[in-house]
C-alpha cells in the first residue's frame, strides 16, 4: 500500500513515498482546500507546499478541517514548504519559515527547503525587476542561507531541511560546510544528483505530454490497467525516488496515489 512506502531522513523521520504537490496557479483556493481534502482521505500523508505557491493558507485550511473531523492527526502528515529565493539573506530566513508555518497553521514543518539555488533581491516582488525588465538577483551565497535554515533546526521549528533544484555541484558545496547535512533535494526526473542526498521527483514527466504517450509506457498501462501516469509514477517510486504529482482534479488526485498498485 502507498501509505507504507517511505524514506528515512537525517533526522530518523520518514517521508512518504507519494505526495501531494499544491502548487496550482490556475485554482482558487476553494479548489486547492477540495484536492488537499480528497488527498488526505484517499491516503496521501505528505503534502508539499511552498511560499511562492501563494497558497499556504488554503493548504493549512484543509489540514485545519481534516484535523477536526478526526480524519488525521498533525503526527499524521508529512508536509514539506521551500525558501523563496527574496530570502535568501540570513536574516529573512526565520522570519520567511515563520510566515509559512503561520499560514499553514503549524508549529513545525517536517521539511523546509531552499527553493532555487539562485538569490533574487531582498524586498518587494516575488521577482524582482528593474525598469528595463532585467531580473534583479542577490549577492547572499547560498551556503549562509543553509547555516540559517541549520538554526532552524535548532530551534525546533522544523525537522529536516533540505534542497530543491540543486545541481550536483551545488550540493557538494552544501555538503561541505554543512553542520547538518541536506535531507532532500527535490528536482526534475533528469537532474544530475548528489549519491549522498536523497531525491524527490516533481512533475515526474506525468504532466508533460510525450512520456505519457510513448509506445513502452503505453503497452505497459494497456497490460496492467493502469494509466500511463501511474505506470511512469511506479517506475520512479521502484527507482526509489520520492514523488510528488499535483493534480485538483479529484479523480486524478486519488488516480495518482494508486500508483504501486500494479503487479510486477
Amino acid at each position: 500500500m502507498a501509505e507504507k512506502l517511505g524514506f528515512k531522513l537525517q533526522s530518523g523521520n520518514v517521508m512518504p513515498a507519494i505526495g501531494l504537490g499544491t502548487y496550482a496557479p490556475k485554482q482558487g483556493e476553494d479548489e486547492v482546500i477540495k484536492a488537499v481534502k480528497v488527498g488526505v482521505r484517499a491516503g496521501y500523508r505528505h503534502l508539499d507546499c511552498a511560499a511562492i505557491y501563494r497558497n499556504e493558507r488554503a493548504v493549512g485550511h484543509a489540514i485545519k478541517e481534516l484535523i477536526i473531523e478526526d480524519t488525521i492527526t498533525r503526527e499524521d502528515i508529512f508536509v514539506t514548504s521551500k525558501l523563496w529565493n527574496t530570502c535568501h539573506r540570513p536574516d529573512l530566513v526565520l522570519s520567511s519559515l515563520k510566515k509559512s508555518l503561520y499560514d499553514l497553521g503549524l508549529t513545525y514543518l517536517d521539511l523546509y527547503l531552499i527553493h532555487w539555488p539562485m538569490g533574487l533581491q531582498e524586498g518587494g516582488e516575488f521577482l524582482p525587476k528593474d525598469e528595463d525588465g532585467t531580473v534583479l538577483f542577490s549577492e547572499v551565497d547560498f551556503v549562509e542561507t543553509w547555516k540559517a535554515l541549520e538554526d532552524c533546526v535548532d530551534e525546533g521549528l522544523v525537522r529536516d531541511i533540505g534542497l530543491s533544484n540543486f545541481n550536483s555541484q551545488q550540493i557538494s558545496q552544501i555538503m561541505e560546510i554543512a553542520r547538518i547535512r541536506p535531507s532532500n533535494n527535490q528536482c526534475l526526473p533528469k537532474s544530475k544528483q548528489c549519491v549522498c542526498v536523497h531525491p524527490t521527483c516533481y512533475h515526474c514527466s506525468v504532466h508533460f505530454t510525450p512520456p505519457l504517450q510513448e509506445p513502452t509506457v503505453l503497452e505497459i498501462a494497456q497490460k496492467k490497467g493502469k494509466t500511463p501516469a501511474q505506470v511512469i509514477l511506479r517506475f520512479l517510486l521502484q527507482k526509489k525516488i520520492c514523488v510528488i504529482p499535483k493534480s485538483v482534479t479529484p479523480s486524478r488526485v486519488t488516480e495518482n496515489f494508486q500508483c504501486d498498485r500494479i503487479r510486477d
